[in-house]
This record gives structure tokens, sequence and C-alpha cells, in this order.
């Protein structure tokens, strides 16, 4: 079964850090780049990071810098290590892979305090 669940969020103060996991199932995960994405409210879903089965990354510029993604293939995991945190982070985090190929889960919501 394919699914995608993703842990890690909550509540933390500007300038703050959190660490968002993403558990895949499924035997697509190895051969495809995983992605976060994220979605505040009234806004559209966007693309936050990117990884390549290789593990060569991509960031949004606007997390560039204070964003990390990295992936592990035999756990089947993603993460997305999140630094010096803004109220503008604040949205709902989902994982799935880079074209979208994946029912969405319920993603984790990261909200930034200011």
């Amino acid at each position: 079964q394919v699914q995608l669940v993703e842990s890690g969020g909550g509540l933390v103060q500007a300038g703050g850090s959190l660490r968002l996991s993403c558990a895949a199932s499924g035997s697509f995960f190895s051969i495809n780049t995983m992605a976060w994405y994220r979605q505040a409210p009234g806004l559209r879903r966007e693309l936050v990071a990117s990884v390549t089965p290789g593990s060569n990354p991509n960031y949004a510029d606007s997390v560039k810098g204070r964003f990390t993604i990295s992936r592990d293939n035999t756990k089947k995991m993603v993460y997305l290590q999140m630094n010096s945190l803004k109220p503008e982070d604040t949205a709902v985090y989902y994982c799935n892979t880079f074209l979208e190929s994946v029912r969405w889960g319920q993603g984790t919501q990261v909200t930034v305090s200011s």
C-alpha cells in the first residue's frame, strides 16, 4: 500500500527549529525525487524543497539557507530540518514525490509565533 505519513510539526517561536519526518511505504520511494510542500491558509500549496534519489537537494528561495532536506532510502524516510523559522513559515507541511504522484497524506502543522 502506497502511503505517506508526516510528523514532527508543532508550535515554535520565531528563530526556533523543527525537524519534520515523512515515512513512506511502497516501492516508489527509492526511484523518485521526493519533496516537501507547504500550504498556508488561503494560499496554494507550494514546493519547499526536493531531494533526488542520490540525495541532491534543491530549495525554494524563501527557505534557502534555513532548511535542509535529506532522505534515508533504506528506511524510506524524508526529513526537513527547519532552522531560523519565521512566522511566514506557518503552514501545513506535506511530503510527496516531486511529480506529486502519490496520494497526499494528512500533513503536519507548523506554527511559528512572532
